[in-house]
């Protein structure tokens, strides 16, 4: 099997200080908890900002300070979300691109979300991934149904994303794919011959997507975004914790785990 990468996502749009208090909210403490997470293993930082008073935002400025402290502390690469929360404006959305990271996040179609509905219509879609092309950002298609495997081909097939893709499933939100190993083994039997993937748990769902990821060759994410537990009604009291845990599992299993020149490799950025 090829090397493990392994992305932190430490902030989100969903998490509060009140589910954690050791949740990243401000650019400094995200800066500080991606150097940590680098430091025990991961090779991807998912960046999400909040406002000042903690709450989820696409902020251009706040993305800017957050991914300057970053470089300032290590190699990792940089991966900024396109969605940082729910009914925001397309130019905001399409604007962090401006900042040239390696890789920022496609969600490739629409989907309930708990009460909500997450909305990426075929032509924000079209947009975003012009912008992606016009910046040189390799785009994370997130998947969080099968349908969204075909959404992204037809971008492919009119040239606003190009191979090798790279897919995140992100399995068990309320209005998506549940988690579970069967639709996992579907998504990886779905998308295109040398493509890579990495999936998502969200909540109590977490360890187990990821370690079936591992076995199965494919990549994880871990963090606060997706689950503030390392065990059951025990809080994580960092995102570095995930990071070791999935660095001593893919060790158990015989895989290495990459670093962040070793994932550029792999990822063909």
């Amino acid at each position: 099997m090829e090397k493990l990468i392994i992305t932190v996502a430490p902030t989100g749009a969903v998490t509060t200080k009140e589910n954690s208090p050791h949740l990243p909210t401000t650019p400094t403490e995200i800066a500080e908890e991606v150097y940590e997470a680098w430091k025990a293993g991961a090779s991807i930082a998912h960046i999400h900002v909040r406002d000042d008073d903690g709450k989820p935002s696409m902020d251009y400025e706040k993305f800017s300070e957050t991914v300057k402290l970053i470089k300032e502390k290590c190699d990792i690469i940089i991966n900024l979300t396109s969605s940082g929360g729910l009914n925001l404006k397309e130019e905001d959305r399409l604007k962090v691109c401006e900042l040239e990271p390696e890789f920022a996040s496609l969600d490739a179609g629409s989907v309930n979300f708990g009460p909500s509905v997450f909305v990426n219509s075929p032509d924000f879609l079209a947009k975003l991934s012009k912008y992606m092309l016009k910046y040189n950002v390799k785009p994370e298609i997130e998947v969080f149904e099968t349908g969204m495997i075909n959404n992204a081909m037809m971008l492919a097939k009119k040239q606003l994303i190009n191979p090798p893709f790279h897919f995140q499933f992100v399995l068990g939100v309320p209005g998506g794919m549940p988690a579970n190993p069967k639709n996992l083994l579907h998504l990886v039997e779905s998308i295109p011959e040398g493509s890579t993937w990495s999936s998502i748990g969200i909540g109590k769902y977490q360890l187990q997507m990821n370690t079936l990821a591992i076995a199965m060759g494919g990549h994880v994410r871990v963090g606060m975004e997706d689950n503030v537990y390392y065990k059951p009604h025990e809080l994580a009291t960092s995102n570095a914790q995930f990071v070791k845990r999935m660095v001593r599992i893919s060790e158990e299993y015989g895989r290495e785990v990459a670093t962040p020149d070793e994932a550029r490799k792999i990822l063909g950025l």
